[in-house]
């Protein structure tokens, strides 16, 4: 891991986000960090203003395009819906290299996010360095609570089949434990944790489908996963409903798997790449070079430690369209800066529930099989 020192010493001129993404994840200290992101935004919010029509309607609409902006919390911020309502692409259609889509129920608008070769890059570099820095830097074999079926369409992906293909990079040997169907096939299971009896595997699966097909599901036979890591995310409504916590979703799995590292993260279709992943304390952490602000309500001011709030998510990533600082319908609260039990630094944050009327939109809320 880089000294202080040394990180200070690459800050001091900006680097490119390619050369700010090999730093070593929740090394650099808040106040340093902030410089960067500072930058960083200056530059996609100039960039997208010149390139995005509907991104320089909307801050002219707001008056935000020649307002001061001195620090982070200054830059504009879009609301997540504005992803649903508007086509916000800072390229040419013919470079859009692949269009992600949201999660939505039944008749609800999706988000369109559009990438470019060099976002999708971008994005995939980025997503390496938090992974890696938790699971280390080798391919695991991969056990998928999923289906090959969520790749029907090549081209315009949905958020649980990008999530899926994002972290099977991180793995080998790629095992799905649901059909064509979206039926479990619990041989599979087996054949699989025989064939790697005794070696360290990676899990992946949105929270609600990991729970109901490979906790809540009646299993023949008695399963130890005592090398496995299991990361998962999505919506925790259904989980909620059930009174399930994610310190009872991590108990439960011990209890039951001996399994005990177990990861949640938070991201969105909108910042893929930017995901928010738990520290040593159960709490979400930033990586370098994405950010959270706390915002309250009602007037948008900033919210202090351990007050909710909106969650404002920033990314230095999205050049191809305009999602480098969102407005989430998320409510959280900022648990610390700098001072995680296992040292990283940056901010840390819990989150709260859903803003009142807010859409449902988990990737695992909307799994219907």
């Amino acid at each position: 891991m880089p000294t202080q020192k040394l990180i200070m010493e690459l800050l001091k001129n900006y680097m490119e986000i390619k050369e700010f993404l090999n730093i070593s994840q929740y090394s650099i200290l808040q106040d340093e960090k902030d410089k960067f992101i500072f930058q960083s935004l200056t530059n996609l919010h100039q960039h997208h203003i010149k390139h995005c029509l509907s991104y320089r309607k909307i801050c002219n609409l707001s008056d935000l395009v020649n307002n001061q902006i001195e620090k982070v919390e200054d830059f504009p911020f879009l609301p997540v819906s504005a992803f649903k309502n508007h086509k916000l692409l800072s390229v040419e259609e013919e470079e859009v290299f692949k269009v992600l889509t949201s999660s939505g129920t039944t008749g609800q608008s999706v988000s369109r996010i559009f990438l470019d070769k060099e976002t999708a890059s971008l994005q995939t570099s980025a997503l390496a360095s938090i992974v890696t820095h938790t699971i280390g830097p080798g391919r695991l074999p991969m056990l998928i609570i999923d289906s090959k079926a969520i790749y029907s369409n090549k081209i315009n992906f949905s958020a649980r089949a990008a999530g899926v293909l994002g972290m099977s990079i991180f793995g080998k040997e790629h095992t799905y434990v649901l059909n064509e169907n979206f039926e479990f096939d619990e041989l599979t299971l087996s054949n699989f944790l025989e064939k790697f009896q005794g070696v360290p595997i990676l899990i992946f699966g949105f929270t609600f489908m990991v729970w109901k097909y490979l906790f809540d599901t009646n299993l023949e036979k008695k399963y130890d996963l005592s090398n496995a890591i299991l990361i998962h995310s999505g919506g925790w409504k259904k989980m909620i409903e059930q009174s399930v916590t994610n310190e009872v979703f991590k108990s439960r799995f011990n209890e039951k798997f001996n399994l005990k590292r177990v990861y949640n993260f938070y991201g969105m279709v909108e910042q893929v790449g930017s995901i928010f992943i738990e520290d040593s304390d159960g709490n979400l952490h930033c990586p370098n070079f994405a950010d959270i602000i706390i915002r309250d309500p009602i007037d948008f001011s900033v919210q202090p430690l351990n007050k909710p709030g909106l969650i404002q998510v920033i990314s230095c990533l999205p050049k191809s369209y305009p999602g480098h600082s969102i407005l989430t319908e998320d409510i959280g609260i900022l648990t610390g800066v700098d001072n995680a039990s296992n040292g990283w630094k940056g901010k840390s944050f819990r989150i709260l529930g859903r803003a009142l009327r807010a859409d449902l939109r988990g990737c695992s809320d909307t799994f219907k099989a």
